[in-house]
């Protein structure tokens, strides 16, 4: 059942980098212009693409490796990348963008892993006998 699940999975993931960036831009008063948006993400969406493709992500996207796959890539990588192109990269941000990107990305798959392997919801409506 995992394999139908790896593009809803990117899709998701990618969302939640884009979040993750519209959030900090707005907390940093630096604007919802969708040129600035751009080039904040992109680090970290090529990041988390290079992190899918290394752990093969799309083979376990629900599990523990796709999570940290992405994790992973989308934040070393995007402080790679945001670092090679000018942007800073400084330790306090680092550390809240682990923790954001962690909550965002390995958040949703604790949430869903249950669900995507059959098994029925703790508060699931009970059938009546």
């Amino acid at each position: 059942m995992q394999r139908r699940w790896w593009l809803v999975a990117a899709v998701l993931d990618a969302a939640l980098v884009a979040t993750f960036v519209a959030i900090g831009r707005g907390v940093h008063g630096k604007g919802d212009a969708l040129t600035g948006l751009a080039a904040t993400a992109w680090p970290f969406l090529a990041g988390l693409a290079l992190g899918w493709a290394i752990t093969r992500a799309w083979r376990d996207a629900l599990g523990w490796r796709g999570g940290l796959g992405a994790w992973g890539g989308a934040l070393a990588g995007g402080m790679a990348l945001r670092a090679l192109a000018g942007q800073g990269v400084d330790a306090v941000f680092v550390g809240v963008a682990a923790a954001f990107l962690a909550l965002f990305l390995l958040g949703w798959r604790v949430l869903a892993w249950p669900l995507a392997r059959g098994h029925r919801p703790a508060l699931a409506p009970v059938r009546p006998q």
